[in-house]
C-alpha cells in the first residue's frame, strides 16, 4: 500500500539543517514538540468555533504542512542530538494523538460531514498509533510506516481544507472520502496488529 512515508528519507534529508540550527540556538526536542501540539490545538479551536467560515481552512493545510516539518525536526533532534527522553517519548505520542483530534475536528461542524463519521475517524486515528506503539513494544520495527499513517491523514485532510475554502462548501463526495479513511484506518489497525505478531514468532 502506498503512503506518504516513502518521502520520508529525503524529507528528514531537507529538514535536517533545521534541526541543527535550532539546536545550536538552545532549543529542545520537547519545546518543538510543545509547541506543534499547542498551535494545532488552538488552531483546531479556531477552525471548529468559526467553521462557517471557509475561508478559514486555508490555514489548516499550512499548518499541517508545517507541522510535518516540526514533527521531523523533533524526531532528528531527538535521535541524532541526544536528546531522547522518556518525557519526551510522553509528550510526542500523546500530543501527536491531541493534534491529530483537535485538528481534524472542526470538519465535523462542515456540513454535509458530521460528528458520528469524522468522531470515529478521530477514533481510528488514535487507535492506529496505539497498534503502532504496540508494534514497536513487541519487536516490529516497521512501526507505524505501515498502512494509511499520520501523514497520509494530514495530506487528505489537507485537500479537503483547500477544497472547502476554496468552494465554500463541500458535497456527498467529501463524505465518502471521510469514509474511506475510516475504511484504510481499520485495515491499518488489522496491518499493523498482524505485523507486530509477526515479529514475535
Amino acid at each position: 500500500m502506498f503512503s506518504t512515508y516513502a518521502f520520508k528519507p529525503k524529507f528528514q534529508e531537507w529538514v535536517r539543517p533545521m534541526a541543527q540550527k535550532l539546536v545550536q540556538n538552545g532549543i529542545t526536542a520537547n519545546q518543538v514538540t510543545q509547541f506543534a501540539a499547542i498551535v494545532s490545538v488552538l488552531l483546531g479551536v479556531i477552525l471548529s468555533v468559526f467553521a462557517g467560515v471557509s475561508w478559514l481552512f486555508f490555514l489548516q493545510p499550512i499548518w499541517l504542512l508545517l507541522r510535518m516539518i516540526l514533527n521531523a525536526i523533533d524526531g532528528i533532534m531527538a535521535r541524532e542530538f541526544m536528546q531522547e527522553s522518556a518525557q519526551g517519548g510522553y509528550f510526542n505520542e500523546a500530543g501527536d494523538v491531541l493534534a491529530d483530534a483537535a485538528l481534524y475536528l472542526p470538519f465535523a461542524f462542515v456540513a454535509p460531514l458530521g460528528g458520528f463519521s469524522v468522531g470515529l475517524l478521530i477514533w481510528l486515528a488514535a487507535l492506529t498509533e496505539i497498534f503502532g506503539l504496540l508494534g514497536k513494544i513487541h519487536g516490529f520495527n516497521g512501526r507505524r510506516y505501515d498502512g494509511f499513517g499520520k501523514s497520509d491523514r494530514a495530506a487528505v485532510f489537507g485537500v479537503l481544507a483547500l477544497w472547502y475554502a476554496f468552494a465554500g462548501s463541500l458535497n456527498v463526495f467529501a463524505h465518502l472520502v471521510i469514509w474511506l479513511m475510516i475504511a484504510l484506518s481499520v485495515y491499518t489497525c488489522y496491518l499493523r496488529f498482524q505485523n507486530g505478531l509477526k515479529a514475535k514468532i
